[in-house]
């Protein structure tokens, strides 16, 4: 018979849904507490699981007996979340970005460091099973250069037109198609970005982010790169795309989320992928909670913090107007 593990979730909105539904079917695990921006927040979403709401961070931990926490929360909001779980040695899982910076995630990752403590980021591109037969592609190609997208509407939030709400649409949405390129073809050395105001801060108030930007990245395996995003398309359609295709002496790789197209001598392949990425970035993590064995969580907080210097060296680029090196660790 399995111990059950009890989860706390950190945040009301629609990532913490998505993870709290798919806890609560799993076996031998309990949604024991949610952690809300007020009280009320809180207990409206934790009565759908039958679990206890908290409005306050040390009221919850302070509570319960939790052995992980999730922390599903917009960007600004990390910090002293992190910290404090840190601290009282509860490992979590931590939905993208790591923060509107690089120095805050990097004092959490050097706590990481010092303690052990398990975690697990949310980057749930890397589990689709396309992503394994594009990286066993990439690896066996000679690529030339890539070209990724994240095409889209601006989310209605308020904090998401903030830059200290968000970050930027790099940083808070493109960051996924960052971490993919990373994690198929390998490290980022360098970047040049050129971001723009072309729509949004004329049509809706309060916006402090750019609506369009692209990115050219160099490889540390000589590859060139390119990714490009807005966010100027019209909310009430269903217009987007997201993606990153690779040109090789064999043909194309192009990956959508939902199928791989492989185009070689003429014909035309698609693949899709039988299983849900994000089922299986939670089972990695109770995996991994369960039997102390981390080998099937994909991005760990260390990994993951390399993916937000490239993100952030990409705004930093954009400000000062020329090509900034990404340090990696």
């Amino acid at each position: 018979m399995l111990m059950t593990l009890h989860i706390g979730i950190i945040g009301t909105g629609w990532f913490s849904r998505v993870h709290a539904d798919i806890i609560k079917g799993m076996n031998g695990v309990k949604l024991q507490a949610v952690c809300g921006t007020s009280l009320s927040k809180a207990e409206h979403m934790a009565q759908d699981y039958e679990a206890k709401g908290y409005g306050h961070l040390k009221d919850m931990l302070d509570s319960e007996r939790l052995d992980a926490v999730y922390i599903c929360v917009p960007p600004m909001s990390h910090g002293e979340i992190e910290l404090e779980l840190i601290r009282r040695g509860i490992p979590f899982l931590v939905e993208k970005p790591l923060g509107l910076d690089a120095e805050l995630p990097r004092r959490i990752l050097e706590q990481v460091e010092a303690t052990g403590i398990l975690t697990s980021v949310g980057y749930h591109f890397r589990y689709a099973q396309t992503v394994d037969r594009l990286k066993a592609m990439v690896n066996t190609h000679k690529v030339g250069m890539a070209l990724g997208k994240w095409m889209g509407s601006m989310p209605g939030v308020a904090w998401w037109r903030q830059q200290n709400g968000s970050g930027g649409q790099c940083i808070e949405q493109t960051t996924h198609v960052v971490d993919l390129l990373r994690y198929v073809a390998g490290e980022v050395d360098e970047v040049y970005a050129l971001y723009g105001k072309r729509v949004k801060h004329e049509l809706e108030p309060n916006v402090e982010v750019a609506d369009v930007g692209t990115i050219t990245l160099k490889m540390r395996s000589g590859l060139i790169a390119n990714i490009s995003n807005t966010c100027v398309l019209p909310g009430d359609s269903d217009i987007s795309e997201t993606g990153l295709s690779f040109y090789t002496n064999q043909g194309i790789l192009d990956w959508s989320p939902q199928r791989l197209s492989v185009q070689a001598s003429g014909i035309q392949t698609n693949y899709t992928a039988n299983n849900q990425p994000y089922i299986q970035e939670n089972e990695a993590f109770i995996h991994a909670l369960r039997t102390g064995d981390k080998s099937l969580i994909r991005s760990d907080y260390a990994d993951a913090f390399k993916t937000q210097q490239v993100t952030c060296a990409a705004l930093e680029s954009a400000t000062r107007g020329m090509p900034v090196a990404v340090l990696t660790i």
